[in-house]
């Protein structure tokens, strides 16, 4: 079965970097859109970045710049680089999988939360001011 778990984590000062990752697997993960969504507690789902097979890629308006997404075929692993964190930048995030990735545009923009599935337990981010 589709198996989904991010990591990478943790706690870091205003300013600082992370580096989140996905281990996928039950599936052809080179032929899947994949992207991250977060969700601050008290919020709404947000969905961050998603990156297509093609390796095309999206980003919400509040992450453009600091935040890029990559993946590793080889190795069934999606990433997330973030820098310049902001303490707005505070959630859990998940990886998953996102339908209509072909509808959604290539640079910055919104990305429906609806379009992600599948989804793995999450890896808490926390940015400290």
């Amino acid at each position: 079965q589709v198996q989904l778990v991010e990591s990478g984590g943790g706690l870091v000062q205003t300013g600082g970097s992370l580096r989140l990752s996905c281990a996928a697997s039950g599936y052809s993960f080179s032929s899947y859109c994949m992207g991250w969504f977060r969700q601050a507690p008290g919020k709404e789902r947000e969905g961050v970045a998603a990156i297509t097979a093609a390796s095309m890629t999206i980003y919400a308006d509040s992450v453009t710049v600091r935040f890029t997404i990559s993946r590793d075929n080889a190795k069934n692993t999606l990433y997330l680089q973030m820098n310049s964190l902001k303490p707005e930048d505070t959630a859990m995030y998940y990886c998953a999988r996102v339908r209509y990735c072909s509808t959604m545009g290539r640079g910055s923009g919104r990305i429906p939360i609806s379009n992600f599935y599948d989804w793995g337990r999450g890896t808490q981010v926390t940015v400290s001011s």
